[in-house]
């Protein structure tokens, strides 16, 4: 008498041997189970609402000078008012309207607007440049 052992026919589905969409590689075991063993779990006791970005936070810092010195060209108007500070430019710089050397720009004291450049408010900031220079 000879006993015989039976193999199963079918593979159970948890089986990794079984076919499925990924044949042949692992399963997912689990969210955390490539972090290291000194990975921090206590931000699963936390409420969720500590993670939303609040908007009442704290200023950023910036290297960025607040108060920024604006210069004006005396032949065209055109106020340089870009983020490098105009002392740093070289001095071949030049006016990107009329072609003025740096040496024509003049420190603008007046609040600088985002359309300051605008031709009909440059044409008119020209004209007032030039009454100016008439009276001394």
């Amino acid at each position: 008498m000879a006993l015989r052992l039976q193999a199963p026919i079918n593979a159970s589905p948890n089986s990794p041997i079984a076919a499925a969409g990924n044949a042949g590689l692992r399963l997912n075991s689990g969210r955390f189970a490539l972090k290291s063993s000194f990975f921090s779990t206590v931000h699963l006791f936390l409420p969720s609402s500590s993670y939303a970005p609040t908007t009442a936070t704290a200023p950023k810092f910036s290297m960025r000078v607040a108060s920024k010195q604006a210069y004006i060209c005396r032949d065209c108007g055109y106020i340089y008012n870009d983020r490098t500070p105009f002392e740093k430019l070289p001095d071949k710089y030049f006016c990107p309207v009329c072609g003025a050397p740096k040496r024509r720009f003049r420190p603008y004291e007046p609040a600088v607007t985002k359309k300051a450049n605008d031709m009909d408010v440059r044409k008119a900031r020209k004209a007032q440049l030039k009454r100016d220079e008439a009276i001394g």
